[in-house]
């Protein structure tokens, strides 16, 4: 295990010595980061997923994944509404921040070098991807539909669509569609998705060492009471529902270890982009990310003492 940190600890800090020494600058890190959402991570998701077996532990693993996001959101939500007062979309972005995990990125390369099995962080991307993520772009765009004022028809993509071209969703769903019904991929598919998902891990953790050493330090956008909690709630209360509501339906060893661990992950980045899509909520999702991303592993090792 603490090889797998190693291992991960040192091809982010390749990275980040890559941005330092000004060999890969931002527009480098975002091709990195396109190729692996668009090619990489798209492959590695459907022979992750069509691999798994739909088993109690699965199923365990997702009813721990819902409960804990359930809760931050829940809390967050009703923290920003009741006593901030803070508007509906900048409350949906603040409540994302704290508990959309960076599962198909960062959760892959832990959960993959950690504990040798991404598929433990399966259910929590199914969940985001096929239910929280839809959802998410529904509520914005009758947000955005509703308080819109000026005259005139506004061009706007459905979120339908967004959901339906988006290739973690796709790769997903052909992964569960392999999975349930046991079909394998022909040698001719496999070979080449193989060969792509075998970039998508260190494309991921160096695209993730670029951007710690070009991102901003936080604490700089006037909203650290919301940065604060989301961060508290991400990083803390969320691993720990995780854990307890794991525990209680029997997991343990390894399993267990990724769950909480899944739930320890640093906020996903596509909720910065939904945040300046929608433009709310923008400071707080960019500075939620930062400080997660930025402490992520030392709790994730922690929480691997602990467990493992």
């Amino acid at each position: 295990m603490v090889v797998g940190f190693t291992t991960i600890l040192v091809v982010v800090l390749v990275g980040l010595l890559l941005a330092h020494l000004r060999i890969i600058d931002a527009r480098g890190q975002r091709v990195i980061a396109d190729l692996s959402f668009f090619a990489a991570l798209p492959a590695l998701m459907v022979l992750t997923i069509s691999r798994v077996e739909l088993d109690r532990e699965l199923a365990a693993n997702l009813v721990a994944s819902t409960a804990s996001l359930a809760a931050v959101l829940t809390v967050y939500a009703l923290v920003s509404w009741l006593a901030w007062r803070r508007p509906a979309g900048e409350t949906l972005i603040g409540a994302l921040s704290s508990g959309y995990v960076n599962a198909g990125n960062l959760g892959i390369a832990v959960t993959g070098y950690v504990l040798g099995d991404p598929s433990v962080v399966v259910p929590t991307l199914l969940l985001q991807l096929l239910l929280v993520q839809p959802a998410s772009l529904a509520a914005l765009d009758h947000l955005a539909a509703r308080d819109r004022s000026r005259a005139g028809p506004a061009r706007r993509t459905s979120p339908w669509r967004r959901v339906l071209t988006n290739p973690l969703t796709l790769a997903s769903a052909a992964g569960v569609v392999l999975a349930a019904t046991g079909w394998p991929l022909p040698l001719v598919v496999e070979a080449p998705l193989s060969l792509l998902a075998g970039a998508a891990i260190p494309a991921m953790l160096i695209s993730y060492g670029i951007s710690l050493r070009l991102n901003p330090p936080p604490g700089r956008s006037g909203h650290n009471a919301q940065v604060g909690l989301a961060t508290t709630l991400k990083l803390g209360v969320q691993p720990v529902v995780a854990w307890l509501v794991a525990g209680s339906l029997g997991l343990e060893g390894a399993v267990l270890l990724g769950v909480v661990m899944t739930a320890a992950l640093p906020t996903a980045q596509n909720i910065f982009l939904l945040s300046t899509r929608y433009r709310t909520g923008e400071a707080v999702a960019r500075e939620v990310i930062a400080v997660t991303t930025l402490t992520c592993l030392p709790v994730s090792l922690l929480i691997a003492l602990l467990l493992g």
